[in-house]
């Protein structure tokens, strides 16, 4: 079945409720992403065109079709140690300085949009590692809350369990050896040390997510692209609020706080650029 001819109305009806319901805007000219990731619910949903079950979704409010809707909308590729350097940088700059300086009672990181777990578990790699070279530097309790809007994909991060595909995408080979351990056929699974300090919770950015608590370190990576200026405003003051003091945000390589948030200042390390919250008593 081919359904790309969708009415402007449709379509801007399907834009409003994308932007309203997870801050996603698309463009005037996207309606083959939306023919392209909806159509196969039109079979999941028994509806005969995408049309119909767009007009569907704008006349009733059910809960199940919405939550796909958005699923397939927001489900991005993801990989191990994405870019390399925040998980260099996290290692070699961010975890002494938080050391030295804040000397927290609990080291929290927040993963934010993390996919299927990739993340946060790179993170907690790359903390087992700074561990593991340094016994006792890290001494105080690690906690790192991965978040999503899909709790579909939030299950699979959970399960802690790739396959063969998943596992080659940016993982080292020594990483691989050092923290999976090989199930029946081409699966591969994380260890329980990895595991144990990574907790997952479904959040929608543009809700209040105060009740997550305070952290360190929020890692907020090539997700703020995809939302309005007045979002990104919102949701990087609120992010800010946060955080405890000198504490830090990293972006994605084409995001930045400029023009939408005073509440960080930019430091420059040799492997890249992060942000920092601002003392507001200097």
């Amino acid at each position: 079945m081919t359904d790309s001819l969708l009415s402007k109305q449709q379509y801007d009806n399907f834009r409003d409720f994308l932007e309203d319901s997870c801050g996603i805007v698309l463009g005037d000219n996207k309606h083959y992403l939306v023919t392209s990731r909806l159509n196969k619910l039109t079979h999941e949903f028994s509806f005969d065109s995408l049309s119909t079950m767009l007009d569907e979704l704008k006349r009733k409010n059910d809960a199940k079709l919405k939550e796909r809707v958005i699923d397939a909308m927001t489900t991005n590729e993801t990989s191990w140690f994405r870019d390399v350097y925040p998980f260099e940088l996290l290692k070699e700059n961010i975890i002494p300085e938080i050391i030295n300086t804040n000397k927290p009672n609990r080291f929290r990181i927040w993963s934010a949009a993390c996919s299927t777990g990739q993340e946060p578990y790179s993170i907690s790699m790359t903390i087992n590692e700074f561990q593991m070279k340094s016994p006792g530097k890290l001494s105080m309790p690690v906690e790192i809350v991965g978040t999503d809007i899909s709790n579909t994909v939030l299950n699979l991060a959970r399960r802690a369990e790739y396959d063969q595909l998943s596992v080659a995408r940016g993982l080292p080979e020594e990483k691989k050896k050092l923290f999976f351990s090989c199930m029946d056929g081409d699966r591969w699974k994380l260890n329980d040390k990895v595991k144990s300090i990574v907790r997952f919770s479904e959040i929608n950015l543009l809700q209040n997510y105060a009740l997550i608590g305070k952290f360190d370190l929020i890692f907020c990576r090539n997700v703020l692209i995809y939302f309005s200026a007045d979002m990104k405003s919102d949701i990087l003051n609120r992010m800010a609020k946060i955080l405890n003091p000198g504490g830090f945000l990293i972006l994605g390589g084409s995001e930045s706080p400029t023009g939408y948030s005073r509440a960080f200042d930019m430091v420059r390390f040799p492997k890249g650029v992060v942000y920092r919250l601002k003392d507001e008593t200097s």
